[in-house]
């Protein structure tokens, strides 16, 4: 409703602009006071345009919407300033244009600390060809994994360095708290143990982006109101523990062919479930991996990952994530649906859900 708004408000605005041009030129009969030059006209419909470009922009989601929209509110103020008589009530629409506009840019200046990360990690990711995974790559592994991986469709296909990751759901912070919707892209590297996630979520109907950082063990957590007033920020060792666990769940969840990585120990199997050990950087965590017949991993649950407790400590606390819904993406066999889950004495708290929307394996670009 607010996008919406805002069009016809930047339509509106811009529009008003014709009024000075015409003038300028003898177009129509406009109520307007002071006299306007021609070469005065012209800059009453360049403020039109760049209103409407900006317009165009902000309706079709581009995050650089904003810069049209600042030049523009400059030249519409000088403009209303020279013919205040005729023009001041317009200092109202763009003193409302200019707020937006600040906040569209602090979402583009926080995102792009995402993007430039992204960035930096495709061109470090080698061009080298990628070789097939088969049979024999999974040999050792145990059988539930096995099954896991053959279930998925991984084999005969390229092996993971990368992948990109698109969900949607919702969060809250506890059980008295509403669920905030959010829509959010993540990108993996394996080999550098980079772990790239950035969330658009709305908090009581108000705007909140979040960046998440991990890059071979060392983790930070960003969130901002209006991507621009920290709300919550979070590192440290214990971060970087909770992000370890993150990134394996990930492995495990979203790219099954990464389960053949070194970096992974299988210290036990009991019927369908699994318990793993995966070391980075000096970091070792470990989760129970549980399989269904068909094969598919149903859930995965490690000890620990940390959470930030009600004293603002941060403990460990049983972490899980029930999987289900399997579906295909871009031929893989993947689990759709994902819960996070804490599991307090009192009782387990699911504090996210997530709907995978789509996946894509092997990135060179953004």
């Amino acid at each position: 409703m607010f996008r919406y708004l805002f069009f016809v408000i930047l339509l509106i605005h811009s529009l008003i602009h014709i009024m000075g041009f015409s003038k300028a030129y003898g177009f129509g009969t406009f109520q307007l006071v002071n006299e306007i030059s021609k070469p005065m006209g012209m800059i009453w419909l360049i403020t039109c345009l760049l209103f409407l470009l900006s317009a165009a922009l902000f309706i079709f989601r581009k995050d650089i919407w904003w810069a049209p929209s600042l030049i523009a509110i400059l030249l519409s103020q000088y403009l209303i300033y020279i013919n205040w008589g005729d023009a001041k009530f317009g200092t109202i629409a763009n003193i409302i244009i200019l707020i937006i506009s600040i906040i569209g840019y602090g979402t583009w200046s926080f995102r792009a600390n995402f993007k430039n990360e992204v960035n930096r990690s495709l061109n470090q990711t080698g061009q080298e060809p990628i070789s097939l995974l088969t049979e024999s790559d999974i040999s050792l592994l145990p059988e539930p994994v096995k099954k896991y991986i053959r279930y998925s469709g991984a084999i005969n296909k390229p092996k993971v360095k990368n992948f990109k990751i698109e969900f949607t759901g919702q969060i809250r912070k506890d059980n008295n708290s509403e669920w905030m919707p959010f829509t959010s892209v993540q990108y993996n590297f394996l080999d550098a143990s980079t772990r790239l996630f950035f969330m658009k979520a709305t908090m009581k109907h108000l705007p909140v982006a979040g960046f998440h950082c991990y890059k071979n063990g060392v983790a930070f957590m960003d969130i901002r109101m209006f991507s621009l007033f920290k709300v919550q920020y979070q590192a440290g060792e214990e971060m970087g523990i909770a992000e370890t666990v993150t990134f394996f769940n990930d492995m495990c969840c979203m790219a099954p062919a990464s389960l053949i990585d070194k970096r992974i120990q299988w210290k036990e199997v009991n019927g369908n479930k699994v318990k793993a050990e995966f070391t980075n950087n000096h970091i070792t965590i470990s989760a129970w991996l549980y399989f269904n017949e068909e094969g598919a991993l149903t859930n995965f649950i490690s000890k620990d990952r940390y959470t930030l407790s009600i004293d603002k400590k941060m403990q460990k606390i049983p972490w899980s994530t029930p999987l289900k819904n399997y579906k295909e993406f871009n031929g893989f066999k993947l689990a759709s649906y994902a819960e996070t889950v804490y599991q307090y004495l009192s009782g387990d708290f699911t504090y996210g859900t997530f709907k995978l929307n789509n996946i894509e394996y092997n990135l060179t670009k953004f």
